[in-house]
């Protein structure tokens, strides 16, 4: 089945276009400032990228046309006609409540995704306008895949926050958490790679990537994970903040005068690594940085690391113990000296690190436990591509065959 993998975002749209089961991806790329001047389309099949460059401003409809176009172009594309494309699978990241699972898109589906803008604000409408784009150009089955479907799992007692209920009632104010996709593909590619069934595993994934976040999958559901709400709490990440005393909100809102816009900006993309060390949040220059010397840049990875190890020790304790504990993502899946620095001290737990291992593992899966740990620390490149492709696939043989 050949499937177009799509995730739309504000002013872009990145793409995938797979064949599955076997294939792989046949071609992949980016349409890119959307909405505003010098819109830019990357198109990429094999190792050969190619660049156009549309004259005018494009909306999400003519983005979609442009990477149909490249799709099926005589010089750099995959398919002859476009109707070999059998579905589309879209990311879409709130499902809020009423997604545990993919879903086939129909009209109700629609509006269940629109009535979950305010918990999304920055990410639904955007994901809606993919959908319907693709509805005007393509008479093909569409998938939602939430970024939220494989949390909805826990427990009330990990989700509900100790506020007055009714902001539950009537706002559906909870945990909800994100990269859902990803801790669910790399979860169940450690149970493969240890030869083991997930449902007989306590697996802790640490996405740490410019957003980062921790869940805790017991028996191959997960029970809790540090992303709440939003995706501003949990982990310090590249601009967020993560955990804090709510009170520094309004202690802050009060002494600088700002409003609940630039209380949000600030909090979203001045904070984090980049609010701490005051130069970037690139975690790479933070390295650097710390190597030279800069006091900010190695308080910024002191805090950065002390709190992913802090989630670790919560969540071994909240499942009863822990099997095996995943990196990945960017940061998670190259950063050996994070790894490291991050499970400093877990010794306990049975998480040792073999420091040879750990640092010839970057960008590769592999296993950097030491060899006489209890638990198993591995390296997994998360693939929530693949992810969608396979669940688009799933579902529509599920609901059209």
């Amino acid at each position: 089945m050949k499937i177009l993998v799509l995730n739309s975002g504000s002013s872009s749209v990145k793409y995938q276009l797979w064949d599955t089961p076997d294939k792989g991806v046949l071609a992949k790329g980016l349409v890119s400032r959307i909405g505003i001047d010098d819109p830019l389309h990357q198109h990429k099949v094999n190792d050969r990228e190619i660049e156009f460059a549309p004259d005018e401003p494009i909306n999400h409809e003519k983005a979609i046309q442009l990477l149909l176009d490249a799709l099926v172009s005589p010089k750099h594309g995959v398919i002859a006609r476009i109707d070999e494309i059998d579905a589309v699978g879209h990311r879409v990241v709130h499902g809020g409540e009423k997604f545990s699972d993919s879903a086939l898109i129909t009209p109700e589906v629609i509006e269940a995704i629109k009535e979950c803008i305010p918990l999304a604000p920055l990410h639904n409408p955007p994901n809606l306008m993919g959908i319907i784009a693709c509805e005007k150009v393509l008479d093909v089955p569409q998938v939602a895949i939430f970024d939220t479907a494989f949390h909805q799992t826990m427990e009330p007692y990990a989700y509900i926050y100790a506020l007055p209920y009714e902001f539950y009632d009537e706002y559906k104010i909870r945990r909800y958490g994100f990269h859902g996709t990803s801790h669910y593909y790399v979860a169940h590619q450690a149970a493969k790679m240890l030869g083991k069934r997930i449902e007989e595993l306590k697996i802790i994934t640490a996405h740490l990537g410019n957003g980062a976040s921790i869940t805790a999958v017991k028996n191959g559901k997960c029970i809790d994970t540090s992303m709440g709400l939003t995706p501003l709490e949990g982990l310090v990440m590249g601009t967020r903040c993560g955990d804090i005393d709510p009170a520094i909100v309004l202690f802050i809102m009060e002494q600088k005068n700002i409003d609940i816009k630039a209380t949000n900006n600030l909090l979203n993309k001045k904070s984090g690594l980049l609010g701490i060390s005051g130069a970037t949040n690139d975690l790479r220059d933070v390295l650097k940085a710390s190597a030279n010397g800069v006091y900010r840049a190695k308080l910024a990875l002191d805090v950065y690391c002390y709190r992913i190890r802090k989630y670790i020790g919560a969540y071994t304790a909240a499942m009863g113990g822990v099997d095996v504990l995943v990196f990945t993502a960017g940061i998670g899946e190259n950063a050996s000296p994070i790894r490291k620095k991050a499970v400093e001290g877990l010794e306990f737990a049975g998480l040792i690190l073999d420091d040879d291992k750990n640092n010839r593992t970057v960008g590769i899966p592999g296993d950097i436990s030491a060899k006489d740990a209890s638990a198993r620390i591995l390296v997994i490149p998360t693939n929530e591509e693949l992810v969608i492709a396979t669940e688009t696939e799933r579902i529509v043989n599920e609901n059209l065959n």
